[in-house]
């Protein structure tokens, strides 16, 4: 954790870390692709889709923990499964992307 003075007081910064979600799931049934969908909505409330059932969030401590019992709650554990991988506050030099869409960048400019 950071710590920077403002005003004469310090202020803790939680570091952000990039986490990549990984689900794996059963779509052959109505109720696994309704996991599916469901697990996809709460990563993309933290981040972004990159692939078909990939994701990268970029979170701090306290929304990971909610991120990942969210996720847990959503699964079946007998049917699916999920991976997560942590690039933590220096992922940019860990992902490299060669594809024709344009890359996402968590921490750059949003314009709507």
């Amino acid at each position: 954790m950071d710590t920077r003075r403002s005003y004469g007081s310090e202020v803790e910064v939680e570091e952000m870390m990039l986490v990549v979600v990984a689900h794996d799931g059963n779509t052959e049934t109505e109720e696994g692709r309704r996991r599916l969908r469901r697990v996809a909505r709460v990563c993309e409330g933290k981040g972004q889709r990159v692939q078909k059932s990939v994701f990268e969030c970029l979170v701090d401590n306290a929304q990971w923990v909610r991120l990942r019992d969210n996720l847990i709650k959503e699964i079946s554990t007998v049917d699916d499964s999920l991976r997560f991988y942590f690039l933590g506050d220096i992922w940019k030099r860990r992902v490299e992307h060669v594809r024709a869409n344009v890359a996402y960048d968590p921490q750059g400019t949003l314009i709507i």
